[in-house]
């Protein structure tokens, strides 16, 4: 890893803008967050990418950064209020940040690049930022490349965050950026009247008297790779985090009687009737939670917790999200209601919440010297946050990324194998 005597030199640059062809668009317009921009942690996600040489100058990377945001506006903009007080992204191409740094050491010597406090040196602070992306390129000697991308998670989803970054990419190698994206944030209309036919109190949205925060002593990041192959009719998926359901669970030494949760994000494209194109950008993710009494999901076998997660994922279908829509519509303003979803939470034991990140074409991000050969979430310290990704080996199996207790890590090793 990055050790303090080589630790990143930093070259902050001006505001990066988008590069327009033609007349310029006008900067006084706006974009209002919808009903599930609003529900997404208001706060700045980073990843990490790391590439071998040959690689492209950082000149030919901002050109193509720069063409990217003149597609992708949003991104260049800033948050903001409309006449009436209602958050909105301000289209005004005021740019985003980005730092050039390098490193007196190859990239081989800081392995193995892995999620720890030494990645916050890879990129921009995430904290009190005004720009919506960020990026910093970190030259090592020998050529290689790290990218450090920050993003503001109520901006955009996963799938759309990939999709700016394979057009990034397209734009550096001097390639039309296709597809466009669809960047209507109205289209999700309320009925009426409207049909609550789901309780959102308690799941998207909760009283502004509860107090969800926890605090943190002490917190340990790694790093896990598995290869899972379990049991018909579920998939890998539900398999996979069932089992380190289980396994996480037991190393926490939770009481038989209490009640564990997965928070598990489910992608609305797919699932609102008429489908969404996977080109919409902004957020369009709701969560199902399956959840069980720890005695119930230890005791019985494996298929037990992947059904409880596959009933609960296929329960958040198009009624669920339609029931959002006119529930977010109508009764938050009303009832004064905040979003549950916490920013700064750091303990989520007895739960976990899970972030897949395996069908989003994050590793397609090529600037014309290939794709890259390492791409990881940052260093978030959040015990019992799990990010699941494709292996870059291309073998079909799965990374995960497990966020435990140091205490509890050396018995997760142990147990994590064992398929009951």
């Amino acid at each position: 890893m990055l050790h303090s005597s080589k630790l990143p030199s930093f070259f902050p640059q001006p505001q990066s803008k988008p590069s327009y062809q033609g007349s310029l668009p006008p900067t006084t317009i706006h974009i209002p967050l919808s009903v599930f921009d609003k529900v997404a942690f208001d706060t700045h996600v980073a990843l990490i990418y790391a590439y071998r040489p040959p690689t492209p100058s950082n000149v030919t990377l901002e050109l193509g950064l720069q063409k990217a945001l003149s597609v992708y506006r949003e991104w260049a903009g800033r948050f903001g209020e409309d006449d009436n007080g209602r958050p909105v992204i301000l289209l005004n191409d005021e740019g985003m940040r980005l730092v050039e740094a390098s490193v007196d050491s190859t990239l081989d010597q800081a392995m193995p690049l892995k999620p720890s406090e030494s990645l916050l040196s890879l990129h921009p602070s995430l904290k009190g930022v005004v720009e919506l992306v960020q990026v910093q390129l970190t030259r090592f000697s020998g050529g290689s490349l790290v990218l450090g991308f920050t993003k503001h998670h109520r901006v955009a989803d996963g799938q759309s965050t990939s999709s700016f970054l394979v057009a990034w990419g397209q734009a550096c190698q001097g390639i039309d950026i296709s597809p466009f994206p669809l960047q209507d944030r109205t289209t999700f209309s309320r009925r009426n009247p409207p049909r609550f036919e789901f309780d959102h109190r308690g799941v998207e949205f909760m009283n502004k008297k509860l107090d969800n925060v926890y605090s943190l002593d002490d917190n340990f990041m790694d790093r896990h790779q598995d290869i899972v192959s379990f049991f018909k009719p579920y998939s890998t998926f539900e398999s996979l985090v069932a089992h380190l359901w289980r396994a996480i669970t037991k190393v926490r030494a939770l009481s038989g009687f209490e009640t564990t949760h997965v928070k598990i994000a489910v992608n609305g494209r797919t699932r609102l009737n008429p489908r969404v194109p996977n080109e919409y950008f902004g957020n369009l993710v709701l969560w199902a939670f399956p959840c069980a009494k720890v005695m119930n999901l230890l005791e019985k076998p494996l298929p037990y917790a992947a059904k409880l997660i596959h009933d609960a994922v296929a329960k958040v279908n198009n009624n669920y999200f339609k029931s959002f829509i006119d529930f977010t519509s109508y009764k938050v303003e009303e009832e004064d209601l905040i979003t549950t979803a916490d920013a700064d939470a750091t303990v989520l034991c007895p739960n976990l919440e899970v972030d897949s990140w395996i069908r989003f074409p994050f590793y397609d991000l090529d600037f014309g010297g290939g794709c890259p050969y390492i791409f990881i979430p940052s260093y978030t310290p959040i015990e019992g946050c799990l990010f699941l990704l494709s292996s870059l080996i291309w073998d079909e199996s799965i990374d995960a990324f497990i966020h435990l207790f140091r205490d509890n890590w050396t018995t997760f090793e142990q147990i994590c194998y064992c398929i009951e």
